[in-house]
């Protein structure tokens, strides 16, 4: 049976290297896919990881109907033995609800990749959309480390190498930035408290941060 299968977790776990995976497992074995991008690190139209690797693959646009294009794209003789979508969490609901279709009425296995919680720990509406109607999740077993060296939980946003938590809840940034905002994972204790690694380094921890050890930080 044709699936929706979400594969989520962090940034800095794979996803992208993932979905490549998948891409060349299939292409080798004579099937041809769909891959759908949104915002993607190499720019519009391509997929890849950090790893070094790209292919192309179609930018989705706002109110993009992605049942639609399917269609069409079927309609002209041309193949879609699978589709593959990543960056999935800037997809909108209603174009999550479009690729369970293509599952359920054309018969399509589509993996969508993408990262479930924003700068803010905030569920991102394609990932929770996702959530709500997928077959399968599942979380990438590649781990993340914070720069404490636990496993990374959330994503935080940094601008000057400290961390924001208000703001646009897309802002296109990369974890290898150096320039004003910025990405970094961080363990959910150190997210708490707001201590990125350049701030750790500087020992400027801002106000509200908790110091390690107090009766408090749990509360």
């Amino acid at each position: 049976m044709p699936e929706l299968v979400f594969f989520s977790g962090t940034m800095d776990c794979g996803k992208s290297t993932l979905a490549l995976q998948i891409e060349h497992n299939r292409s080798a074995r004579g099937l041809q896919g769909m891959i759908f991008t949104r915002d993607d690190r190499a720019g519009q139209g391509k997929l890849s990881s950090r790893l070094g690797l790209v292919t192309d693959a179609v930018e989705v646009e706002d109110g993009q109907d992605l049942y639609a294009y399917l269609v069409d794209h079927l309609s002209q003789g041309r193949r879609a033995d699978y589709v593959i979508a990543d960056e999935a969490q800037f997809l909108a609901e209603e174009q999550i609800d479009q690729l369970a279709r293509v599952v359920d009425d054309l018969g399509i296995d589509v993996y969508a990749f993408g990262i479930t919680t924003d700068f803010r720990s905030k569920l991102f509406p394609g990932s929770q959309r996702l959530v709500e109607l997928a077959d399968r999740v599942e979380v990438l077993q590649v781990e993340a480390l914070c720069w404490c060296g636990a496993r990374a939980t959330h994503n935080a946003r940094t601008v000057g190498g400290a961390m924001v938590v208000e703001g646009a809840q897309v802002v296109v940034g990369d974890v290898d930035q150096a320039d004003t905002v910025a990405y970094e994972v961080l363990c959910r204790r150190h997210f708490r408290r707001r201590m990125t690694s350049a701030s750790t380094r500087a020992g400027a921890l801002s106000p509200d941060v908790l110091p390690v050890g107090s009766d408090c930080e749990l509360g």
